[in-house]
């Protein structure tokens, strides 16, 4: 029998595309009020006019209509996604016409160095087989200064709760992992937010690391 994920367990490429492409259909409905949540976290990363924004596992692409309403026309703007069943959810919600959509790795990213200038990531560095490799990987594509938020729609505890888990210190989203990750890839983290209704953690990328 296929061991079926739990959510929190590091999940490899095949694992991801399962686990999300069979959930695609229905993923929005799943979590309807999570939409005010993606607007308040993306203003917090001050996403300007004319800026290339990537938004790396961009799922059914809740975010980018918040994102393009923010770089305006003149901004470029991709989702990234491993799972087809994802991105071909967000095309038939018409976010293709808001942005580039590609499939791709977060730990292979098919852009060059310093290609963004913002950069956002949502339910993204619980499910990297290597969060290391990943949040690496956004750094080398960050431009200098560029700025990175890692978020979840629901805090660390609530999340826990709902699945009937404990945290764990060795958790990747605890504050001293993620600062301690973040920093040793080229970041410097400027927020740590683990509030009841989000998990939010705003990094800069540092010049020259």
């Amino acid at each position: 029998m296929r061991h079926r994920p739990r959510r929190g367990d590091r999940l490899t490429g095949g694992d991801t595309q399962t686990f999300f492409g069979s959930r695609a259909a229905a993923w929005e409905e799943k979590f309807p009020d999570d939409g005010p949540r993606f607007e308040r976290a993306v203003a917090e990363l001050g996403v300007r006019t004319g800026d290339a924004v990537l938004d790396a596992a961009c799922g059914t692409g809740r975010a980018l209509p918040v994102l393009r309403a923010a770089t305006g026309r003149a901004g470029l703007l991709v989702g990234l996604d491993l799972t087809a069943e994802m991105l071909a959810e967000a095309q038939r919600r018409g976010r293709g016409e808001l942005a580039h959509l590609v499939r791709g790795d977060v730990t292979g990213l098919p852009f060059g160095a310093r290609s963004f200038d913002v950069l956002f990531a949502s339910g993204l560095v619980s499910h990297l087989p290597d969060p290391e490799a990943g949040v690496r990987e956004l750094a080398r594509v960050a431009a200098d200064g560029a700025r990175l938020g890692l978020f979840h729609p629901v805090g660390r505890a609530a999340l826990a709760r709902r699945h009937g888990r404990e945290l764990t210190p060795d958790d990747v989203r605890s504050e001293p992992r993620i600062r301690e990750l973040l920093t040793g890839t080229g970041w410097r983290v400027t927020e740590v937010d683990d509030a009841e209704d989000r998990w939010l953690v705003v990094a800069v990328r540092r010049e020259g690391a």
